[in-house]
C-alpha cells in the first residue's frame, strides 16, 4: 500500500474538529516554523521537496515562492485557489470537507514562509456546504490562538479570510481569481506583470491550489529531502487523484507519484478495473482540459514502456501520444463510450464558460460546439471533421489564459486518436435514435 501524507488520518472520527486534529498532531508544523526556522529556510525546504503545483500546471512550488517580490513596506498575500471547477476533479472538495484544519495549517506555514500577514481562501460558489465547514474550522483556529495577533505568543500575526465565488470556471485561472477577489468581473489579466510582482490589489501575491498548500505541512514536518524521496524523478511526493467514469471503485485516492497507470486502474487497492467486465477504451488523465488517450497509450508509451502516474511519464511522446497529469481528474471510459458525445459535452462546457475576452476562444468554442452538434445529429460531413481540426489549431496558444488551450486539446486528441468514431456518425446516421435520447436526457435543443 502506498504512503499517505495527506489522507493518513482522514478516517479518524472527528478529525474535522480542532480538538481531534490537534490531538493527532495538528499544527506542529506551525510551531516548528515559528520556533526553529526562518522564512528563507522554509522556502528552501519546499524547493528541496520538489513539490509541484497540484492544481494542474505542475510548476515547482518553491520556485514560484522564490519569485515573490518583497518591496519594503508593501504587504504580501497568499491566496488559496479552492475554485475547483475542472470537470472530473473533486479532490480539493474532499480535502476541505474531511480535513479543513490541514488546509488552515498549510495556509499558516505557507504565509509565514512568504511573509504574508493577510491571506485568502477563494472557494467555488457551488461548494456552499464546504464553505461552512471551512468557516467553522477558521473560527476554531482563531479561538485556539492559531490565527490573529501574535500566534501562540510567538510573534507572528495572520488573518485568513474566505471569499465564495459565483460559479465561474474562468475564476480558477489565477489572475481572473484575483480580479474576482477584488470585486471585479473575473477576466484573466495580461501577463506580465505576474501576481508575484503585482497581484491582489497590486501587491506581491502567491496563488496556490488547496492540495499544494496542504502538502507544505508534511514537507515542513518531515523535511524537503524526505518528501523528495517519495515518488519518481521530478515527480516527487504523493498526489490525490479524482477517479471517476466506468470504474468499479471511483473515488479520491492518494498515490505515490510513479505508480503504473495500469496498476491504478486495475488493482483492488485503487480503482478495481472497469465495471461490468467491459474493456477500457480511453482515459482523460488530468481533468477535461487534457488530451484524451486510447487504452493502449494510457497504459503504455509508444515504446512499449509502462506509463506511470507522473508528470513526465504521462507527457512522454508529447500530445501526439501523451497527455498531462493536470489536476488529477482521472476519467475512465469503457468500450461502449461515444467519444463524439463525450467531446460535445466538454466543448459545450468550454463555450459556456469562456469569458469572451479573446476572439479565438469566444468564437472558436461556439463553432466547435455547433459542428459537433451537427455531427451528432447525423448531418455532418467528413469536411466538418477537418474543420474541427482547423478550428482547434486556431484557438490553441492564441488566448490570454489557458482556457483556449483547454478547449482545443480535447478536440485535437479526440480526432487524432478516435477519428473513426467521428466518421461513423457521418457514414452511419442509424445511430441517431440513441443521440435523440441523449438530447432529451440533457434537455438540449436539436439543430
Amino acid at each position: 500500500m502506498g504512503k499517505k501524507l495527506l489522507l493518513e488520518k482522514v478516517n479518524i472520527p472527528g478529525i474535522e474538529t480542532y480538538e481531534v486534529y490537534r490531538r493527532e498532531g495538528g499544527y506542529k508544523s506551525v510551531e516548528k516554523a515559528l520556533k526553529e526556522m526562518t522564512p528563507e529556510a522554509m522556502v528552501e525546504e519546499v524547493k528541496k521537496s520538489g513539490l509541484r503545483g497540484r492544481g494542474g500546471a505542475g510548476f515547482p512550488t518553491g520556485m514560484k515562492w522564490s519569485f515573490l517580490a518583497k518591496p519594503e513596506g508593501v504587504p504580501r498575500h497568499l491566496v488559496c485557489n479552492a475554485d475547483e471547477s475542472e470537470p472530473g476533479t473533486f479532490k480539493d472538495r474532499y480535502l476541505m470537507e474531511k480535513l479543513p484544519h490541514l488546509l488552515i495549517e498549510g495556509m499558516i506555514v505557507s504565509s509565514i514562509a512568504l511573509g504574508a500577514n493577510t491571506s485568502y481562501i477563494y472557494i467555488r460558489g457551488e461548494y456552499a456546504y464546504v464553505y461552512k465547514i471551512m468557516e467553522k474550522a477558521i473560527r476554531e483556529a482563531y479561538a485556539a490562538g492559531w490565527l490573529g495577533k501574535n500566534i501562540q505568543g510567538l510573534g507572528y500575526d495572520l488573518d485568513v479570510h474566505m471569499q465564495i465565488g459565483a460559479g465561474a470556471y474562468i475564476c480558477g485561472e489565477e489572475t481572473a481569481l484575483l480580479e474576482s477577489l477584488e470585486g471585479k468581473r473575473g477576466n484573466p489579466r495580461i501577463k506580465p506583470p505576474f501576481p508575484a510582482v503585482a497581484g491582489l490589489w497590486g501587491r506581491p501575491t502567491v496563488v496556490n491550489n488547496v492540495e499544494t498548500i496542504m502538502a507544505v505541512v508534511p514537507i515542513i514536518n518531515l523535511g524537503g529531502d524526505a518528501y523528495a524521496a517519495i515518488g519518481v524523478g521530478k515527480s516527487t511526493g504523493t498526489k490525490l487523484i479524482s477517479a471517476s467514469g466506468h470504474l468499479n471503485k471511483p473515488g479520491v485516492y492518494e498515490i505515490e507519484l510513479g505508480l503504473p497507470v495500469e496498476e491504478f486502474i486495475y488493482s483492488d487497492e485503487y480503482c478495481g478495473g472497469i465495471r461490468n467486465g467491459r474493456k477500457l477504451k480511453a482515459v482523460v488523465a488530468g481533468g477535461s482540459s487534457v488530451p484524451i488517450l486510447p487504452a493502449h497509450l494510457i497504459t503504455h508509451t509508444t515504446n512499449g514502456e509502462k506509463r506511470l502516474m507522473s508528470y513526465e511519464s504521462l507527457a512522454d511522446g508529447g500530445f501526439e501520444s501523451g497527455t498531462m497529469l493536470g489536476s488529477g481528474g482521472f476519467i475512465a471510459m469503457d468500450e461502449d463510450t461515444s467519444i463524439v458525445k463525450n467531446l460535445y459535452t466538454f466543448t459545450r462546457f468550454y463555450h459556456h464558460e469562456s469569458c469572451g475576452q479573446c476572439s479565438p476562444c469566444r468564437e472558436g468554442t461556439g463553432w466547435m460546439e455547433k459542428i459537433l452538434n451537427k455531427i451528432l445529429q447525423g448531418k455532418g460531413t467528413l469536411e466538418d471533421v477537418d474543420l474541427l481540426w482547423d478550428l482547434q489549431k486556431n484557438i490553441e496558444g492564441k488566448t490570454i489564459c489557458p482556457l483556449g488551450d483547454a478547449a482545443a486539446w480535447p478536440v485535437a486528441s479526440a480526432i487524432r486518436h478516435f477519428r473513426a468514431d467521428f466518421e461513423e456518425y457521418v457514414r452511419n446516421p442509424g445511430q441517431i435514435r440513441d443521440v435523440k435520447h441523449y438530447y432529451r436526457l440533457h434537455n438540449l435543443a436539436e439543430a
